[in-house]
């Protein structure tokens, strides 16, 4: 199996959006059934695809679109953050996140700490960020500890639950 990031093209961004939309969709119905309610939004995707520093990869598996990935480099700090990260249902526990995570970590090898976020009930992505990729849990935020990062336009009671997780790097 080869696994590649491809940065992502232009003409490939309404696809991307809708890949990974139908990802997290999945994943939410898994834990809380159906809903007509768009589980991430296309502004909220648009905000991380438009962020400053932001890079944008489609992952592939034998040549075959599978997955995506939204990471923001801060070039001053080297404290960059994995946005957004999805693998098509039909790839899942195949290899192909922990490649592709793998081959993030390579292509940016100046990195010092890698963060990101995860709702509670995700807990596939939790056991992928810790027991896999090695990432720490450093924060819960609930209702009563908010993130002061997380954009005004998010304001959803499922996105009140969720932890920050850090991997360093470089000490």
């Amino acid at each position: 199996m080869k696994v590649e990031l491809k940065p992502l093209e232009i003409n490939e961004r309404e696809n991307f959006i809708k890949d990974l939309q139908e990802a997290f969709r999945v994943a939410a119905i898994e834990e809380f059934g159906e809903s007509d309610e768009e589980i991430i939004t296309k502004n909220e995707i648009e905000e991380s695809l438009n962020a400053k520093g932001s890079q944008t990869f489609r992952i592939t598996k034998d040549g075959e679109n599978v997955g995506g990935i939204i990471i923001c480099i801060n070039e001053e700090t080297q404290c960059n953050s994995l946005e957004l990260f999805f693998v098509n249902q039909n790839c899942q526990s195949e290899g192909v996140g922990l490649k592709a995570w793998r081959l993030c970590e390579e292509k940016f090898p100046q990195t010092k700490i890698w963060e990101t976020v995860t709702p509670y009930f995700e807990k596939r992505n939790i056991h992928f960020y810790v027991n896999r990729c090695g990432f720490k849990i450093v924060e819960f935020f609930n209702p009563r500890h908010k993130d002061s990062n997380m954009p005004e336009s998010i304001d959803r009671e499922d996105m009140e639950y969720f932890f920050r997780f850090e991997k360093k790097m470089i000490d």
